[in-house]
């Protein structure tokens, strides 16, 4: 006669088992992107930022001569272009790309890519028998981060504690040279001195370079609010799980209703690299 279950207790099932198993062990090819948008050397940063924001794409893969040879991101349109006082029509692509590509295979594990992603300091993109296949970015390494004992790490090892903040009416061109002098991809938008929204690079893509909207609008009209938060002390895969349903890749953590800190997608890709 087998013993009796303990009330209270769940055990998991062999299907619950087998399917985190399978997430553990998934390949590149099971979750990159494969519709990989491009751009040419010779093709001025507006343009190629006009792409970025009408795709809701953080980088373009840059062709030259039919062959891939670079990449070009929002980070380099932030940090090389905008911080540098450099005109986006005037200024090529070629000018602030980024090369070489960091080259994977799609049959490569997924926390193997985690690891090139971090060690390379770059964008992952995915060739098969020599051809373009699909990128790989930090969104999609977290959407399909599995529930494990890599992934139980608490986000307090990996958030930033030096958080950017800005008035909320600091204009959007004042805050796009902030980001790009510090090299990060957001600021916290402060109003009535308490955090009230977050404005992103892909806000400054997708809602003023594309729009053409003017860049002396105040940066509170345009940043994301309320504030979408999680506690400290959650786990690198229960924040995850936050980041992919609110569709965000930075989440602001809170520790007694204070800011304390603040994740990103690449700081989970990066502590579940290791």
């Amino acid at each position: 006669m087998s013993a009796p279950e303990k009330p209270g207790i769940e055990f998991p099932s062999v299907l619950d088992r087998a399917y985190k198993d399978f997430k553990r062990h998934l390949k590149v090819g099971d979750i990159m992107s494969r519709d990989v948008f491009t751009t040419t050397a010779e093709t001025p940063m507006a343009k190629a930022a006009k792409t970025m924001g009408e795709k809701h794409i953080g980088s373009l893969v840059v062709v030259k001569f039919g062959t891939p040879i670079a990449i070009v991101t929002e980070r380099d349109l932030l940090s090389k272009v905008l911080a540098g006082g450099l005109d986006l029509k005037t200024t090529l692509v070629d000018e602030i790309m980024s090369y070489p590509l960091i080259k994977i295979c799609p049959n490569l594990e997924i926390r193997e890519a985690a690891r090139t992603m971090i060690h390379k300091k770059g964008r992952l993109v995915v060739f098969e028998c020599g051809e373009l296949a699909g990128v790989i970015t930090a969104s999609d390494l977290i959407r399909e981060m599995p529930d494990a004992p890599e992934t139980s790490l608490v986000v307090d090892e990996f958030m930033t504690k030096d958080i950017i903040s800005v008035r909320e009416d600091e204009t959007v061109a004042n805050v796009a040279g902030i980001m790009g002098e510090k090299r990060v991809g957001s600021v916290i938008v402060i109003r009535d001195g308490k955090p009230s929204g977050i404005f992103t690079e892909r806000d400054l893509l997708s809602t003023f370079l594309v729009q053409e909207r003017p860049l002396d609008t105040p940066v509170g009209i345009a940043s994301s609010s309320p504030l979408k938060t999680a506690p400290v002390g959650i786990s690198i895969h229960e924040a995850a799980k936050v980041m992919t349903a609110q569709h965000i890749r930075r989440l602001p953590l809170m520790k007694k209703k204070q800011l304390a800190g603040i994740i990103t997608a690449r700081d989970l890709v990066e502590a579940y690299a290791r």
